[in-house]
């Protein structure tokens, strides 16, 4: 029981981290447009990422049971608790240097070291791909993990690009006008609609971040509570503690409780509170200078390929995407606008993500 409730703990502390580690993710364009004050821009961050993070269980599921096979390795809290240490440390060495890494990837990280260890190096431990007509539409690291790493990125990217393109087309047509449209197209009246339209896509960002990361907790800890409910650790508990009871259905999917959600949504939007500042200075004003309009196109094409995956329970990087779509944008207005040098930091700690945190918490079970 007192392991049962220690996951729980080290699981909350992931996401108050997550939350801060995080946070640049949605506010770091609406703080680098000057749009918001650093202060206002965490809150609106926190509020959005509440409410996101009791918006549908799809991605908790996923986490929960879609990556690792519980007929191969018995998933123990000591398993999890090395799984989430290995992304905590992660997450706090890159805050530290700065580095938008994704904590998404830390925790399936984690998750796949740990099981993989706990199996005996066992690699049907994993699920690499099951069920679905197409590939896509199954579960498993391959469809849901390692296909999106590269697809979301690449289409936050092209996404945020014709939003911009667009955008500069429109701003041209105009500017080549006479009278009232011509007006509308200076600078001073652009910035001043874009400033107000960016507070909605600012917050669109938040929500999105909020249904995705906050649920791959969610899922952890109802991992959890199924393993040690079928396992009759959660038995004798009295009657006021019997929420902590929960129990797969026929096909072996995990519920995620209304009290999951809940605490979690709220350690989230606390972490998200308390701030991110290294990572927002790089990706609000070391990688490309963003104005109102280019904030609007990153945040709004980061939080549709957001959302998209959160509906089909596809645990996406929050970072990558909003990372991807800052570029974009900044590559519509020319590509000598992107400071390659920091994309090419940012590009290694995603690569190495996955690896150094699964072999963090595989040396740490063995």
């Amino acid at each position: 029981m007192t392991l049962v409730l220690l996951v729980i703990v080290v699981a909350l502390v992931f996401e108050y981290i997550n939350g801060f580690h995080d946070t640049a993710n949605s506010i770091a364009t609406v703080v680098a447009t000057k749009v918001l004050s650093p202060t206002q821009a965490v809150m609106l961050a926190a509020v959005a990422n509440l409410i996101g993070a009791l918006w549908g269980t799809a991605v908790a599921k996923t986490i929960a049971s879609g990556l690792v096979d519980a007929g191969v390795v018995a998933i123990s809290p000591e398993v999890l608790i090395c799984a989430l240490l290995g992304a905590i440390i992660w997450d706090l060495i890159t805050w530290w240097w700065g580095l938008p890494s994704s904590s998404s990837h830390a925790l399936i990280g984690g998750l796949c070291g740990a099981a993989l260890a706990a199996a005996h190096n066992n690699w049907s431990a994993i699920i690499w791909w099951q069920g679905g007509e197409h590939f896509w539409q199954g579960k498993g690291l391959l469809p849901k993990v390692v296909l999106p790493m590269f697809s979301t990125p690449l289409l936050g990217f092209l996404i945020g690009f014709l939003i911009m393109g667009c955008l500069f087309a429109s701003i041209s047509f105009l500017s080549s006008r006479k009278g009232a449209l011509q007006k509308a197209a200076r600078p001073r009246v652009l910035n001043g609609v874009f400033r107000k339209v960016q507070i909605v896509s600012a917050s669109a960002m938040g929500l999105s971040h909020g249904m995705n990361d906050a649920q791959k907790t969610m899922g952890i800890i109802a991992l959890a509570l199924v393993g040690a409910t079928s396992a009759g650790v959660l038995d004798n508990l009295p009657d006021w503690l019997s929420f902590l009871r929960v129990e797969a259905d026929a096909d072996k999917q995990f519920p995620i409780d209304l009290w999951i959600k809940i605490v979690c949504a709220v350690t989230m939007a606390a972490g998200t509170a308390a701030g991110g500042w290294r990572i927002i200075r790089t990706l609000g004003h070391k990688m490309v200078k963003l104005h109102p309009v280019n904030g609007v196109a990153a945040e709004s094409a980061s939080a549709a390929v957001i959302i998209t995956a959160s509906h089909f329970g596809i645990p996406v990087s929050t970072t990558h995407n909003i990372s991807s779509a800052i570029m974009g944008v900044g590559a519509a207005k020319r590509f000598s606008a992107i400071k390659w040098s920091v994309v090419e930091r940012m590009v290694w700690a995603w690569l190495l993500t996955i690896p150094v945190t699964a072999i963090l918490a595989w040396m740490m079970v063995r």
